[in-house]
């Protein structure tokens, strides 16, 4: 079999288990058996197909089938440019969380806090863009502090930023210009309801287990004495709880609050300041 003949085979067996862009997937999981990069793949169709990545690649097929995330059998993920070390233990980065990277690059800023940090996406790509910030990390998972510690390493920030294992600002002190989160917004009662892919994701990341909104009350009660005059705060929101979310911040008396879409063109960020 060439390399032509397994992509086709492959994408169909990705579209009858009704994978969204099963060609996209297929060229995907073929640049990883060649060990190649996904542009090149044309470049080997007439290619035969040996033994051992074919082997791979078609397992890899019949997982990527079963709705196993393509960034768990690839390992990572690109995000803002840069591809991410992905594990099972933190939540996949996504293209709409770009959404608060580009606010939050919109000003300037020093230092900044990432509460609930998972791979790092957040808190690694703001360094790598702004070289003189620093900043802190915190979750409640060692595991994903682990993975982020990986990924601040191989972006090359690792000696401007600190992880620390922490249940929101329990133990973080200091005051910051910038505080950014992307935290578990989905009700519980909307589980149910979510693409397969998500059950291999932590739940402690996509979930409060209660209506979704607990992260933000916490955030928003706390974040006050941690951010400097003029400071601001920004978060990642499921895109229909804007107004419920700015409302929060507003109740805590944060100042000019804002909701922000994505690139779909739906609410994906609430940003606010202090005084």
């Amino acid at each position: 079999m060439n390399v032509q003949a397994a992509l086709t085979l492959a994408t169909q067996m990705l579209k009858d288990a009704g994978i969204p862009d099963p060609a996209r997937d297929a060229r995907k999981l073929m640049a990883a058996s060649l060990g190649v990069d996904v542009g090149r793949v044309t470049l080997h169709l007439r290619d035969p197909l040996e033994d051992v990545p074919e082997a791979a690649f078609f397992a890899d097929t019949m997982e990527r089938a079963e709705r196993k995330p393509i960034s768990h059998l690839l390992g990572w993920r690109e995000f803002f440019g840069r591809r991410f070390l992905v594990t099972p233990e933190v939540l996949d980065p996504r293209p709409e969380t770009e959404t608060l990277i580009e606010a939050a690059l919109s000003e300037n800023f020093e230092d900044l806090l990432d509460l609930g940090i998972g791979t790092g996406c957040i808190l690694v790509t703001l360094l790598a863009e702004r070289p003189k910030a620093t900043g802190i990390g915190t979750d409640i998972s060692g595991a994903a502090l682990s993975v982020a510690g990986r990924n601040a390493a191989a972006h090359g920030v690792e000696d401007r930023c600190a992880l620390i294992e922490s249940d929101w600002f329990a133990v973080v002190g200091g005051q910051f210009d910038l505080i950014v989160s992307n935290p578990p917004y989905i009700a519980l009662d909307e589980m149910a309801d979510l693409a397969p892919e998500l059950a291999y994701e932590p739940r402690m990341a996509l979930t409060d287990e209660s209506d979704g909104l607990a992260a933000y009350r916490v955030i928003a009660r706390d974040a006050g004495p941690h951010l400097k005059p003029g400071g601001r705060l920004m978060v990642e929101i499921g895109w229909t709880q804007g107004a419920d979310v700015a409302a929060i911040f507003k109740a805590q008396g944060f100042v000019g609050v804002r909701i922000l879409q994505d690139m779909d063109g739906r609410d994906r960020v609430v940003l606010a300041q202090t005084r």
